[in-house]
């Protein structure tokens, strides 16, 4: 059985963005299909994809190309948030003292099965409830 990793937005995003080449070629390699693991998004990454990469990049993107994007990302295995997610993101971000953005993102991994998140966001090898961080631009990756 393939192992489910969790995308936060900002990997997607970096992996699209041209501005720091470094970072895009880190994205585009965490984001790669490799054989014994299944990327995982929700619904969240989703509409925040969209959001950034067609509003705050240096150089947009043009709606049809980010929405293009978005349902191949839609090809993912997709958590749908609920309410059920949002109420248990809710006591992660009081509980970790965290953004409930990111709990959310945290509670969507747990939902999925995974064991760990790929994110810039949050800290680099540090384990929320029973998923642990792993940030693809660290220094020691």
């Amino acid at each position: 059985m393939n192992e489910p990793i969790f995308v936060d937005t900002n990997v997607w995003v970096h992996a699209v963005d041209a501005a720091d080449p470094a970072k895009r070629k880190r994205a585009l390699e965490a984001t790669a299909p490799a054989p014994g693991r299944d990327l995982v998004v929700s619904t969240q990454v989703l509409t925040e994809f969209f959001a950034v990469v067609t509003r705050k990049l240096a150089t947009p993107l043009l709606a049809e190309d980010a929405e293009a994007m978005v349902r191949q990302l839609a090809f993912l295995p997709v958590v749908r948030i609920d309410s059920s997610i949002v109420v248990a993101a809710i006591a992660g971000s009081r509980e970790w003292q965290i953004s409930i953005w990111d709990a959310l993102i945290l509670r969507a991994a747990e939902v999925a099965g995974c064991r760990r998140v790929l994110s810039e966001d949050l800290a680099d090898g540090v384990a929320y409830g029973s998923v642990v961080v792993e940030n693809p631009f660290a220094m020691a990756r």
